[in-house]
């Protein structure tokens, strides 16, 4: 079982094995604030994984009430913690222990998703959710380093209750908005694919080479039709990270 436990939401997957590619038996989502009824609902009919690896941001209390609920089988919670290198990933971050295990689980899942099809490009790896981050790797799995920005909803909640006025939209994006809800929306959408494209002009900069780019996350599929670059969307690359690094260490 691999579990990624975000900001708003816990997505999980059970395999038929830890390996990568492994064909998915069962799958779903749940926000946080209904995980203390998963072991009496979406798990109740699973059968028993023989491990379960995860990635926790939501901090150890969400995390103990995650471990509440696999009490319903005989599997000792695992929690990925970044460390200075694994999974063909070295990681560049000045604490490397403080980098967040989602961003970090991601770019594995990223470039184990890239050498598999023998493309060793440097990558940009974009998850969209409640935050957006931006990573570079480099060419040789280097992380060069990354940033973090607030996601649609946090830009758009942040405007309304700091301007008056202005309320959260439903506008749509448009090219040159005519309407207060079309501005808003647009505009939340065009910072954050101007944030990935400097970073791909970064990385390029750096590299030498046109980086690939795998967005993740939520609200990618919102964001991938305006792009400026070209963008590969993976639905599952948290997920994909953690049954690269089960299989490394052999669970």
């Amino acid at each position: 079982m691999a579990i990624d436990v975000g900001n708003t939401r816990l997505k999980w997957a059970v395999y038929e094995s830890a390996r990568p590619g492994a064909r998915q038996l069962a799958n779903g989502a749940q926000f946080l604030e209904h995980i203390d009824s998963l072991s009496e609902g979406d798990w109740a009919e699973l059968p028993a994984p023989q491990s379960m690896l995860g990635c926790v941001v939501a901090g150890t209390a969400v995390m103990r009430r995650v471990e509440e609920q696999l009490d319903i089988w005989d599997v000792s919670p695992r929690w990925v913690v970044p460390s200075d290198a694994e999974g063909g990933v070295t990681n560049g971050y000045e604490h490397p222990a403080r980098l967040g295990a989602d961003r970090w689980v991601a770019m594995i899942g990223a470039r184990r998703r890239l050498l598999a099809r023998g493309d060793q490009r440097p990558c940009v790896v974009v998850m969209v959710g409640t935050a957006v981050t931006v990573e570079a790797i480099d060419q040789h799995g280097h992380f060069l380093g990354g940033i973090i920005l607030p996601g649609h909803g946090i830009m758009l909640r942040a405007l309304e209750s700091g301007t008056a006025g202005l309320h959260v939209p439903t506008g749509d994006v448009v090219p040159f908005p005519q309407n207060t809800s079309d501005a808003l929306t647009s505009g939340g959408t065009f910072a954050i694919a101007g944030a990935v494209a400097h970073m791909v002009q970064q990385l390029k900069a750096h590299s030498g080479e046109e980086p690939a780019c795998l967005m993740t996350g939520g609200a990618g599929w919102k964001m991938a039709p305006s792009m400026s670059v070209n963008v590969e969307l993976v639905d599952s690359l948290v997920l994909d990270g953690l049954l690269e690094l089960a299989q490394l260490r052999g669970l």
